[in-house]
C-alpha cells in the first residue's frame, strides 16, 4: 500500500493517466469537428463551380453557349 517514502502507490497513479487520456480524446474530437476538410457530408471532395458547370453541360442541362457564358463569369470572378 505504501512505498518506502510513505506515498501511496497502485491505482492512484492510474487515475491520473485515465483522466489525461479522457481529456486528450475530448480535445482531439473537438479539434476534428472544427477543422475544415473541404469534403461534403458523405466524405467526398466538394465539387468546384467549374466542375458543376461541366457536369451540367455533360448532362444536357445547359447548352454549350450557356456553358461558355457561365464559364466566362466564373473566370472573371477569379
Amino acid at each position: 500500500m505504501f512505498n518506502g517514502n510513505g506515498y501511496m502507490v497502485g491505482m492512484h497513479g492510474g487515475w491520473w493517466i485515465f483522466l489525461l487520456l479522457v481529456i486528450g480524446i475530448a480535445l482531439f474530437y473537438a479539434w476534428q469537428r472544427q477543422e475544415p476538410t473541404g469534403k461534403g457530408p458523405d466524405n467526398r471532395p466538394r465539387e468546384t463551380a467549374h466542375e458543376v458547370l461541366r457536369r451540367r453541360l455533360a448532362g444536357g442541362d445547359i447548352t454549350p453557349q450557356q456553358y461558355e457564358e457561365h464559364k466566362a463569369l466564373l473566370d472573371r470572378d477569379n
